[in-house]
C-alpha cells in the first residue's frame, strides 16, 4: 500500500484502548499489546482486511475501559506485522491511515467494536499555511541537530512532506511530548491551528534540548574526573590485593558483616541488611552513595531487634512505687496492676495503649514516667505538639538528601530495648499541612492489629511496635481524630481537689522545691493551713503546676534570707578579725503562717466567687467545665424597654440556643409556673454572662438560664449559695451533662453550698469525693420546674433568707484528715 493511499475503510473496526500510544495517520509505531480484549481485537483484524482503530484511553489504571473513558477521536490503522511473545502478549507493527471519529460501541464474541467516521485534512494552501509550515520545518532541524535519537533521514523525511496536515502529523509523532498534548494534536481538525501547537512544542523542546546540551558538556568534564579516580583506585586496590594489604575499607566490611550476624534480626531485616552490605562492598569509598548506604545499615543495626528489659512483675512492688510517686489517680493505677497481672500470666500479651486525658498540671507526663519505673522499663518520650509532618513518625524516603527514620524508629534506637515505654505527649495538638497528616500515621504505630509489622520509609523492613506500652497524653479529645481516639484507651485524670491538693504539696512539691532551691529540711516549715490558703488565693486551677510556682517562690524568698544572714555574718566575722571556722550550716527553721503569706506571695489573687453575693433577681450560679477544669458561671438578667431577647457575652451558638430555649419554654408555661401572662411580653429581657472576653457554649447553662429568667419575669430573688448545671429541652426536661466532678469540685471552692444536678448524672457522684459529697446538698432533677421550685425565694425573703455572707471557705482540718487518711 501506497503512502498516499487511503484504503477502502468499513463502517465498523475492531476498537483497541491504548494506555502510551497516540497513532498519527500515516505514522509507523510498535505496540505491545497484553491484555484479552485488546488481543482479540488484533485476532478480529487479522481475520479479515488488517483493518483496526485505536484510541487513547483516560484512565491508564482502568483493565478494561468502558466506552465513555475512551476518548472519541483516535485513528484507524492496517497492522504491518504482528509477533506472539511466549508470556502470551503481542508486538505488533500499526501504520495509521485516518483520523476517524467513534460512536455507537458494542461488544461481540468478547470484541469491541465502533462505527468510524472519517475526519479528513482540508486543502488550504493560503499564504498562512506555507509560513507555519516554513517555521514548522526549521525549527524541526534544529531539533535533529541537538537531539541525540533523531536520524539525519528524520529532516529528509519531514521535508518531503508536502500537505500541510500531514508535516504536522509527522514533527508531532517525533516530538518528545506527553500523552495528553500528542492526543489534543490528534483531536485537532484545524490544520492552522495544528501547525500553530506543533509550532510551539517544537519550540519548547528546542529550548529543553539546548539546556541538556549545556548541562551535559558542563557535566562530562566532572565525569571524566570521576572515572579517572575510580579506575585509579580500582588498580590501587588489586595492588594491596597482591600485596596482601586489605584495605581499611575491607575491615569494615568485615566488622558490619559480624554486627549483622550477632543483631539477630527478622528474616526479612536480615535480606535487606545482607543486600545493602553486598552493595556497599561494591561501591568505592569516596562515592557519595557509600556515606547513604552505610548509614542506613548503622540505623538498621541501631534498632534493638532482640534486645529487651525484663517486666518487674511483681505487683505489690508496682502499686508501692505508684503510690510512693503519685497521689490518687487510682484508675490509671489499676489499669497498669491488671497489664501486670496478664502479664504474669500470658507473656507474650501485646501492650496497651492508654490515652491520660485531663487538665495541665495533673501528672500526665510523670505518671507514665512512674509506670515505666514500675515496670522496670526504659523510657522514651516524644513531644509531639506542633508536628505537622509525617515524615516525623514514617521517616523520609531513602531518596532524599538528608534523609533518616522517623521518631518511632529513633525512639527505638535511643531507649536501646525493643519494649520501652514510649509517651507520645501532647497528642492532641498535632497538626496537618501539605506534607503529611501525622496523626495518619499514627493510626498504625497505635493499633495493636497492625504495629507488629510497621514499616518506616526509611528502614523499608517490618518493625515490632507490640512490645512497646504506649502511653499518651492530651488535654482534651475534641481534637483528635475518631479513628485514633477509637485505638486507644481513655484514661481521664480530673482535676484535684483541696484537700488533695494540700497533701500533694505536702508529700511531693515542697520537699522538690527545697532541694531545687538549696535549703535544708529544716530551713522552712509551711502548715496545712498555709498551703491550704497558698491554694485557695494564689491559684485557679485543676492541677497543681502553678502551686508548686508559688511553693517555689517563697522557698527563694526564704533562700535569699539565708543568704544575706550568712553574708552579714562574713562581713562582721572580717570586722572582728574572728577566724572562719569550717561547720555546716545550722538550719534556720523558718515558719510560714497564713498571715504572712502577703510578704511572700503579694496580696490575695484569687476571692471567693460567693463571697460578696446576695440573693438578687434574676441572677443565678451556673458551672462550665473547660479543659483547664471547672468554672464558675454568672448568669445575669435584666428587664429594658423595647421587645425580644437580646444576649451577650461572647456565647456561642448552642449557649444562645439554650437561652432562647429558657424563654420560650417560660412562655409557654406561664400559668403553671405562676408567671405574669405577659411574661415579658411589653419590655425587651438582656441575658449576659460575665467575662464577655472570654468565648463560651455548651448546653450545661441551661438549667441556670431558665432559673434566671424565672427569677427575673417573676419578680422573686434566687438564692446566691446555689449553684446549676443541665441541658433543658423545650418541654422542661433537663438532660445529662459532662465534667460533672470538676464542676462540683469547683462549686465547692468558690463556697457554694448547694447543687442542683441532671437526675441522669447521679451515678457520676460516686467519683466525687467523700468529703466534698459531706460538704454539699446535692439535688438532683429531672425536670426544670423542680429546680424553679427550689431556687426561688420568696418575695418577702429577699432580706430575710440566707441573710449576711456565707464561709466561703471549707474547714481545712477535714481537709487535712481526709489528705492523711
Amino acid at each position: 500500500m501506497a503512502q498516499n493511499e487511503l484504503p477502502p475503510l468499513p463502517d465498523r473496526l475492531p476498537l483497541v484502548a491504548t494506555t502510551n500510544l497516540v497513532l498519527f495517520p500515516f505514522m509507523m509505531a510498535p505496540l505491545a499489546v497484553s491484555r484479552a480484549a485488546s488481543l482479540r481485537a488484533l485476532d478480529a483484524a487479522l481475520a479479515g482486511d488488517r483493518l483496526i482503530a485505536l484510541t487513547l484511553q483516560r484512565e491508564e489504571n482502568a483493565e478494561v475501559p468502558a466506552p465513555e473513558e475512551l476518548h472519541s477521536i483516535g485513528c484507524a490503522g492496517a497492522i504491518v506485522r504482528m509477533m506472539r511473545l511466549p508470556d502470551g502478549g503481542a508486538q505488533v507493527i500499526v501504520q495509521g491511515l485516518t483520523r476517524v471519529r467513534l460512536a455507537d460501541f458494542e461488544e461481540n464474541e468478547g470484541v469491541l467494536r465502533a462505527r468510524i467516521e472519517t475526519l479528513p485534512d482540508g486543502d488550504d494552501r493560503s499564504d498562512q499555511i506555507a509560513a507555519l509550515m516554513q517555521s514548522v520545518l526549521r525549527d524541526f532541524e534544529r531539533i535533529v541537530q541537538l537531539s541525540p535519537v533523531l536520524p539525519d533521514e528524520a529532516l529528509a523525511a519531514a521535508q518531503a512532506q508536502n500537505e500541510p496536515g500531514k508535516l504536522a502529523d509527522f514533527v508531532a509523532s517525533a516530538l518528545n511530548i506527553e500523552l495528553p498534548a500528542r492526543q489534543e494534536l490528534l483531536e485537532e481538525l484545524d490544520v492552522a491551528a495544528r501547525l500553530k501547537s506543533v509550532a510551539g512544542l517544537a519550540a519548547a523542546e528546542i529550548s529543553v534540548l539546548e539546556l541538556t546540551n549545556q548541562i551535559q558538556s558542563e557535566t562530562r568534564k566532572e565525569l571524566d574526573k570521576g572515572q579517572r579516580e575510580f579506575i585509579l583506585r580500582q588498580q590501587l586496590r588489586e595492588i594491596q590485593k597482591q600485596l596482601g594489604e586489605d584495605g581499611d575499607s575491607g575491615q569494615e566490611i568485615e566488622e558490619l558483616r559480624a554486627q549483622i550476624e550477632a543483631a539477630q534480626m527478622p528474616e526479612v531485616a536480615l535480606k535487606a541488611a545482607t543486600r545493602e552490605l553486598e552493595r556497599l562492598a561494591r561501591i568505592p569509598s569516596a562515592s557519595p552513595e557509600y556515606s547513604t548506604t552505610r548509614n542506613y545499615l548503622d540505623y538498621l543495626l541501631a534498632v534493638p531487634w532482640s534486645v529487651s528489659t525484663t517486666d518487674n512483675l511483681d505487683i505489690s512492688h508496682a502499686a508501692k512505687i505508684l503510690e510512693d510517686e503519685h497521689f490518687g489517680l487510682s484508675d490509671v493505677k489499676e489499669r497498669v496492676l491488671e497489664y501486670l497481672a496478664v502479664r504474669r500470666l500470658k507473656a507474650d500479651n501485646k501492650g496497651p495503649i492508654l490515652c491520660l486525658v485531663g487538665p495541665p498540671g495533673v501528672g500526665k507526663t510523670s505518671l507514665a514516667h512512674s509506670i515505666a519505673n514500675a515496670l522496670g522499663r526504659k523510657v522514651v518520650r516524644m513531644a509531639l505538639g506542633g508536628v505537622r509532618d509525617e515524615a516525623e513518625i514514617r521517616g523520609h524516603r531513602r531518596t532524599y538528601i538528608g534523609a533518616m527514620p522517623g521518631r518511632i524508629v529513633q525512639g527505638l534506637r535511643d531507649a536501646g530495648t525493643n519494649n520501652p515505654v514510649m509517651i507520645l505527649d501532647e497528642i492532641d495538638k498535632l497538626g496537618s499541612d501539605y506534607r503529611g497528616d501525622p496523626t495518619s500515621a499514627l493510626l498504625e504505630v497505635l493499633d495493636p492489629q497492625q504495629n507488629d509489622a510497621f514499616r518506616d520509609h526509611y528502614l523499608e523492613v517490618p518493625v515490632d511496635l507490640s512490645r512497646i506500652l504506649f502511653v499518651t497524653t492530651a488535654n482534651v479529645l475534641d481534637t483528635i481524630p475518631a479513628p485514633l481516639r477509637d485505638r486507644m484507651e481513655i484514661v481521664e485524670i480530673p482535676g484535684y481537689t483541696l484537700s488533695e491538693k494540700v497533701a500533694i504539696a505536702r508529700r511531693y512539691l515542697l520537699p522538690r522545691q527545697k532541694t531545687e532551691n538549696g535549703l535544708q529540711e529544716d530551713d522552712l516549715f509551711i502548715t496545712d493551713e498555709t498551703l491550704g490558703a497558698i491554694v485557695r488565693g494564689y491559684t485557679r486551677e485543676a492541677g497543681v503546676r502553678n502551686l508548686e510556682r508559688e511553693i517555689g517562690t517563697i522557698c527563694r524568698k526564704i533562700a535569699r534570707k539565708i543568704s544575706e544572714d550568712m553574708a552579714r555574718r562574713e562581713r562582721r566575722r572580717k570586722t572582728t578579725g574572728e577566724a572562719k571556722r569550717a561547720r555546716k550550716r545550722q538550719p534556720a527553721r523558718l515558719r510560714v503562717l497564713k498571715t504572712s503569706l502577703e510578704n511572700y506571695l503579694g496580696p490575695v489573687k484569687f476571692e471567693p466567687e460567693m463571697g460578696n453575693r446576695t440573693p438578687q433577681i434574676g441572677v443565678a450560679t451556673g458551672l462550665a467545665w473547660t479543659p483547664m477544669g471547672g468554672e464558675i458561671l454568672f448568669i445575669e438578667t435584666v428587664k429594658m424597654p423595647g421587645n425580644g431577647l437580646t444576649i451577650t457575652g461572647q456565647l456561642g451558638d448552642v449557649m444562645k440556643e439554650s437561652a432562647q430555649i429558657a424563654f420560650d419554654f417560660l412562655k409557654s408555661h406561664t400559668q403553671e409556673l405562676g408567671l405574669p401572662a405577659d411574661c415579658g411580653g411589653e419590655c425587651g429581657i438582656h441575658v449576659h454572662v460575665p467575662a464577655g472576653a472570654i468565648p463560651k457554649d455548651g448546653p450545661s447553662a441551661g438549667v441556670a438560664m431558665t432559673c434566671a429568667l424565672a427569677s427575673l419575669i417573676s419578680g422573686r430573688p434566687m438564692r446566691h449559695d446555689i449553684a446549676l448545671t443541665g441541658e433543658v429541652t423545650l418541654t422542661g426536661r433537663v438532660l445529662p451533662v459532662g465534667g460533672v466532678k470538676e464542676k462540683v469540685l469547683t462549686a465547692r471552692q468558690a463556697g457554694i453550698k448547694s447543687l442542683v444536678l441532671p437526675e441522669r448524672n447521679k451515678a457520676a457522684l460516686e467519683e466525687i469525693p467523700p468529703e466534698a459529697r459531706r460538704e454539699l446538698d446535692f439535688l438532683f432533677v429531672s425536670d426544670v420546674r423542680e429546680a424553679i421550685q427550689h431556687v426561688l425565694l420568696p418575695k418577702t425573703s429577699a432580706n430575710s433568707a440566707l441573710d449576711g455572707t456565707p464561709d466561703v471557705t471549707t474547714p481545712l482540718e477535714q481537709d487535712v484528715e481526709a489528705a492523711v487518711s
